[in-house]
């Protein structure tokens, strides 16, 4: 990915527009996994659902290191990249609040994801993921 010297207000403005972001995690071997994610920015956050048990949460609760860049829903990235940190969500109020931006953003393909999820029982089981960028 390509480096960013711009700071973490222009990179949360650029991802504002953005349908997905790349979010790298990294191994315990240092190395990079980089997966397309849909994500809502709010208040300087960025916030992303997943499921509880993939890889990148155990990646990221790890190893909190993060790299942000905008891509297409393929992971094709394009323009700069940015640095940050990442936690998995426990907080109710917060939850709800990711949620809230990230319907807000993605309106009826939230919708549609949410209730086959639902319908396959995996509603629950999924985490939120919030992001601060560092640079």
């Amino acid at each position: 990915m390509a480096r960013s010297k711009q700071g973490a207000s222009t990179a949360l403005i650029a991802l504002e527009h953005e349908a997905y972001s790349s979010l790298t995690t990294y191994k315990r071997d240092g190395s990079p996994v980089a997966v397309p994610i849909w994500h809502a920015v709010a208040d300087d956050k960025i916030y992303m659902f997943t499921e509880a048990a993939s890889f990148k949460v155990k990646r990221l609760r790890r190893d909190p290191r993060v790299e942000l860049a905008a891509c297409n829903w393929r992971g094709t990235v394009y323009g700069p990249s940015w640095k940050g940190t990442g936690r998995a969500v426990t907080e109710p109020a917060l939850i709800a609040k990711a949620y809230r931006h990230l319907d807000r953003k993605y309106g009826w393909q939230k919708w549609l994801v949410d209730a086959l999820s639902k319908i396959a029982g995996r509603y629950d089981a999924r985490a939120i993921l919030e992001i601060s960028l560092t640079d």
